[in-house]
């Protein structure tokens, strides 16, 4: 009987064709139905000191990390050693971490224009597949990155978790039916909301495609603001957003008759026009019992008993299903929690300012690219899975690659449990066409 044990196992470190990312194959396949690396040969270009690292292969050794969920800058580095991944992204060496950060911070400052009209195209391209929906429906939300150090335009502003400590401040918009982020912008922590809501709403309505037929935005309280409203307006858009509970609102609201519309929950409508507003609007207060341990959204204000949030909006919908809309906007927080921990956008990689915005602009590109993936490619059994799930199931496969009678393979492990998925993947990727 053969013997088996660590006393009579030997050690070698020759090995040049192991990786446990062996569903970076399929990434691979779908970046090149996309023309990924040619797309950021032609349309990302600028001055370079040195030869070594072409500009796509640069950006590619600092997309495929996040999307594989590495990490930080050092931590990529794991990818030196792993052949596979430099046989399939065409890199003879994998660059260090310095090289990376010195390239990030070229291209923060002379490239990031051009990459970022890159991934607007893309996105216009992906969104009309397999047809364009005649709906958009745009969610804005902010969220706080709180930094350690002396990074530059870091600053002390709304910081809930951790107060008196500087940080930026990313704005982001997510498209509610295909989650993709349709625009994103990076800030210092103490900018004054009005100073960045109504430019970033411009540039969100500026990329809608042609064919879509109406657009419904939704957003907390912190959009709130008279011009915004009209923008929308002016647009022919619909809305529905927090309202922030001045004294006054607080007394209309405590007057208004409610009615019982689900349940424990009672809502009530009417007309008000706030303070500097032109004109009023229509707004839904909502009703609810406060639950034994309630949550920041449902404290911020309460009536005796009960929370009592505040819409503003201008769709025709019954109170319910006004307030079940938008609460559906709870995803929006889930993919920016979800931004933040497995895409590492919460790694402040540099001190330099034009590096961290150019950092996070890769970030919620690389989220888009498998956002694609999972939307485009996987199966649709699958197709509800977390990004990082998909990610465990479909990317993180030990695999080594060989070369018998002169043809590459790619030998995945016996007992893979999700065989069927990855064939059926890499079947609809062949299918897939971009143009």
């Amino acid at each position: 009987m053969a013997r088996f044990g660590s006393h009579s196992t030997r050690i070698s470190f020759g090995s040049e064709s192991l990786t446990h990312f062996g569903g970076l194959f399929l990434l691979h396949r779908f970046f090149q139905k996309l023309a990924l690396r040619s797309g950021l040969a032609h349309h990302v270009q600028f001055p370079q000191r040195n030869n070594r690292y072409a500009i796509s292969e640069s950006l590619l050794a600092l997309l495929c990390p996040i999307i594989l969920g590495l990490g930080r800058v050092e931590t990529s580095q794991l990818l030196k050693y792993n052949g596979v991944f430099q046989y399939l992204t065409g890199l003879r060496t994998f660059p260090n971490s310095q090289t990376l950060r010195r390239f990030l911070i070229r291209f923060g400052e002379a490239g990031l224009p051009r990459f970022l009209r890159l991934h607007d195209a893309l996105q216009q391209e992906v969104f009309k597949r397999p047809k364009c929906p005649s709906l958009l429906i745009f969610d804005w939300d902010t969220t706080v990155l709180t930094v350690y150090g002396r990074q530059e335009k870091a600053a002390v502003g709304y910081n809930p978790r951790k107060r008196g400590r500087r940080s930026y401040l990313p704005l982001l918009c997510l498209e509610g039916q295909t989650r993709d982020c349709w625009d994103a912008s990076y800030h210092p922590g103490n900018v004054h909301p009005g100073s960045i809501f109504l430019p970033a709403f411009q540039r969100a309505f500026a990329k809608v495609p042609r064919g879509v037929q109406e657009i419904r935005v939704r957003a907390d309280q912190a959009f709130y603001d008279h011009e915004i409203i009209e923008f929308l307006e002016g647009k022919r858009a619909f809305y529905v957003m927090a309202a922030r509970l001045t004294r006054p609102l607080q007394e209309r609201v405590t007057a208004v008759r409610y009615h019982r519309v689900s349940g424990e929950t009672y809502a009530a409508e009417f007309h008000y026009q706030p303070s500097r507003w032109p004109g009023s609007r229509r707004f839904v207060a909502i009703r609810r019992p406060v639950p034994e341990e309630p949550s920041f959204q449902l404290t911020l204000w309460q009536m005796n008993k009960y929370s009592c949030p505040v819409l503003v909006t201008n769709l025709d919908l019954t109170p319910l299903n006004l307030w079940r809309f938008y609460n559906d906007r709870a995803r929006a927080e889930l993919i920016i929690r979800e931004l933040k921990e497995a895409y590492a956008l919460g790694k402040i990689p540099t001190r330099i300012w034009g590096a961290n915005v150019a950092h996070f602009h890769l970030a919620v590109f690389a989220y888009n690219l498998l956002n694609w993936f999972k939307r485009l490619c996987v199966a649709p059994e699958w197709q509800k899975l977390t990004l990082q799930t998909l990610r465990n199931r479909l990317l993180l496969i030990p695999a080594e690659l060989v070369r018998p009678q002169g043809r590459w393979a790619l030998k995945m492990p016996r007992g893979y449990p999700h065989q069927n998925q990855f064939l059926k993947t890499l079947k609809r990727i062949d299918g897939f066409r971009l143009t």
